[in-house]
């Protein structure tokens, strides 16, 4: 029994643990090694000229990187699985992020520093592209989760949306004493798409074309109705940034993969044809 309670204490201990210190950064120290390893073999190997993706050495880093890349690859399919033990996801995106980033130097010193118009260099190229997308990923991971709970303020999406409805239903009451224009102005902020502004007002925060600001600049006369819509609106303003906040901060998080995920199908196909044409010529 008390095994078991200290196996569980050991359990939700780790639950809090980031994936970048998983295991005390074991992954960390083992994609270290790796490279350490990579580049003592460049240096130390008497080959001549010093070894490339030619040479026996080439050959091997090669084989390492292609077998990392195609293994990496598959951590979306290991998402789809549960299992908390030694190899549960947060381990598995540990080893990800490592043994990626160890790609930069075994993938490097497998090219021998050669670089031309081919498709091994565009092989390359399309790797190093698909780990700086992941580093993104990482980034704003670690970052904006916490930047996600705080513009939210403990409020779920549909209770900010059920706060920007409540508001309008004040404006929509307060507005009927107003004279036709400033009237226009108020049912024009009602009437525009909460979502409006696409895929770019969603990335940048921008609305140029918001309503709600509109009305707040065109508002005139300084009457208790004109007062009382124009703190209505400032409400409504306040809360539309919040929303699009939530917004904004989970495009970021999402957008990273709409890049990452076609550039990796791409290094696949890259890679199955260096390699083809590789034996194919040797």
């Amino acid at each position: 029994m008390n095994n078991r309670f200290r196996q569980d204490e050991k359990r939700r201990d780790s639950d809090h643990v980031s994936f970048l210190k998983h295991r005390r950064f074991r992954w960390l120290w083992i994609a270290l090694a790796l490279s350490g390893i990579s580049i003592a073999g460049y240096v130390l190997i008497d080959q001549q000229p010093r070894p490339n993706g030619g040479t026996w050495y080439g050959y091997t880093l090669g084989t390492i990187g292609l077998g990392l890349i195609v293994w990496l690859s598959l951590l979306g399919v290991r998402k789809r699985r549960i299992n908390p033990g030694a190899w549960s996801l947060k381990a598995w995106t540990s080893a990800h992020v490592y043994l990626g980033l160890s790609l930069i130097v075994i993938g490097t010193l497998h090219t021998g520093f050669q670089i031309g118009w081919n498709v091994h260099t565009l092989a390359y190229v399309l790797m190093l592209l698909v780990i700086a997308t992941g580093i993104y990923g990482v980034i704003v991971y670690a970052t904006l989760p916490a930047s996600l709970s705080a513009n939210r303020k403990e409020m779920t999406r549909a209770q900010m949306l059920e706060a920007l409805t409540a508001i309008d239903r004040q404006l929509e009451s307060a507005a009927q004493p107003l004279g036709r224009a400033d009237a226009d102005l108020v049912i024009a902020a009602l009437e525009q798409d909460t979502f409006h502004g696409g895929a770019w007002g969603r990335l940048t925060g921008r609305y140029t074309r918001c309503a709600t600001a509109r009305s707040l600049k065109g508002m005139t006369g300084s009457s208790e109705a004109v007062a009382r819509v124009t703190a209505l609106l400032e409400k409504r303003r306040d809360q539309l940034a919040q929303i699009r906040g939530a917004l904004r901060i989970r495009a970021l998080l999402e957008i990273w993969l709409f890049i990452h995920i076609p550039l990796t199908i791409a290094l696949i196909a890259a890679l199955t044809a260096h390699v083809i044409s590789v034996f194919f010529y040797w």
